[in-house]
């Protein structure tokens, strides 16, 4: 028997099922249930500001210099050490680098020059480190090591290297050192897609003379799954209970500073959850997000998250770089 059916009712099915389609990707990216172990651990320890040991909001420099995108690390003396970027008079974005002993008073050691930023740091394993940060005119990602602690201070670069564009022909940096392994530094990253719209990257660089760079469309599903067609940028990754979670930014609007918010993302399931960050003030807004395991001042184990509070989305007197702790 054939059977006739109107183009009315045809297309109403396929918009039904295609709405069911879209309903159960979201379900399973963004539902009730955390991704997974890690990213519920990472959220109970880092969700509520107002119930940290220690924090500082709109952190600076001893000179005064904001330190935007800060990325903290301890160093073996027990100190700890800061990168981030500061927008100067002269229009141009400068990277530094400052030591501290209690995560509140910051001393800038050295300042790396006009249009370097989104700075990221890491020890190489060997006593000394390797630092990675996006430097303008024609936005690429530069890799530097440094054989000791003295000479990242002092910035004395033993090595360098000025990573070609391979993705976009406009745009890569915001780049994160993963890993040193041997003469191996793996790193994370954006790219400028279709020169429009930043979306995430891996790359290795073997012997800084070696890169390879690749799409992570996996990350990029899980923050479109929350609905953000924006920029995807800053990431760090930290592993609590021995499990690796990624915290990542998401913006849902492109251009709108005040739609970034900050997710916590499960490199096993693919799957993300977004964090419902509460300040002592309620701020909305939150970019450029970075975690790591350190001790505190007081001793303890503890996580520290650094991430950046947009005037867009800022409460009074919250707006810039936010740090803070609570004790494992």
């Amino acid at each position: 028997m054939t059977v006739r059916v109107s183009h009315t009712l045809l297309g109403l099915a396929v918009a039904l099922a295609l709405a069911a389609v879209l309903l159960l990707a979201h379900a399973a990216g963004a539902g009730a249930a955390p991704a997974s172990a890690g990213t519920a651990r990472l959220a109970a320890l880092a969700e509520d500001v107002t119930a940290a040991d220690g924090h500082r909001y709109d952190a600076r420099d001893h000179t005064g210099r904001t330190m935007d995108a800060a990325q903290i690390t301890q160093g073996p003396d027990g100190g700890y050490l800061a990168v981030y970027h500061t927008l100067l008079s002269d229009g141009r974005f400068h990277a530094a680098v400052a030591t501290s002993g209690d995560l509140r008073h910051w001393h800038r050691r050295h300042d790396f020059g006009p249009g370097t930023h989104q700075a990221s740091l890491a020890a190489d394993g060997r006593g000394g480190y390797v630092l990675a940060y996006e430097k303008d005119p024609k936005n690429h990602i530069a890799v530097r090591g440094y054989a000791d602690r003295a000479a990242l201070l002092d910035g004395r670069a033993g090595r360098a290297f000025d990573a070609p564009r391979t993705l976009s022909r406009c745009a890569e940096g915001t780049p994160a050192v993963t890993a040193v392994r041997g003469d191996t530094v793996e790193l994370t990253g954006h790219y400028r897609a279709g020169c429009d719209t930043d979306r995430q990257l891996r790359a290795t660089l073997t012997g800084f003379r070696h890169w390879h760079a690749t799409p992570d469309r996996r990350l990029d599903r899980a923050l479109q799954t929350w609905g953000n067609s924006g920029n995807f940028g800053d990431r760090a990754s930290v592993e609590l209970d021995g499990r690796r979670t990624l915290l990542v930014e998401g913006q849902r609007l492109r251009g709108d500073f005040g739609s970034w918010r900050t997710y916590a993302y499960d490199p096993v399931s693919g799957r993300a959850d977004r964090l419902a960050l509460a300040t002592h003030g309620g701020s909305r807004a939150f970019a450029n997000p970075s975690a790591t395991l350190v001790t505190d001042p007081q001793g303890r184990p503890a996580l520290l998250v650094s991430v950046f509070l947009p005037a867009e989305g800022a409460a009074p007197g919250e707006a810039g770089q936010l740090v803070y702790w609570r004790k494992l």
